[in-house]
């Protein structure tokens, strides 16, 4: 196991610290199952691969697929309406 130390500005510790509380976790435990989660997400984002593939007039995609992904089933699913 590593070990890193990081400085959590009070905005977000207070949340994490009352998360825990009420779960009866540290709020160590719960940092941690959070970055699992987060960094899982990243490592099996299936769009990825693609990510420089193709010519687009669309700067943030890279960024922002999931969103444009979204927007446009949430039109074609209106198409049908």
């Amino acid at each position: 196991m590593e070990r890193m130390t990081i400085d959590i500005p009070e905005k977000i510790y207070e949340p994490l610290a009352k998360v825990a509380k009420n779960t009866g976790r540290t709020p160590e435990e719960l940092a941690i199952e959070w970055l699992e989660t987060a960094s899982r997400g990243v490592a099996e984002d299936p769009v990825e691969k693609f990510i420089g593939a193709f010519k687009s007039d669309i700067p943030d995609w890279a960024d922002q697929h999931d969103k444009y992904i979204g927007e446009n089933l949430a039109r074609q699913s209106k198409v049908g309406e």
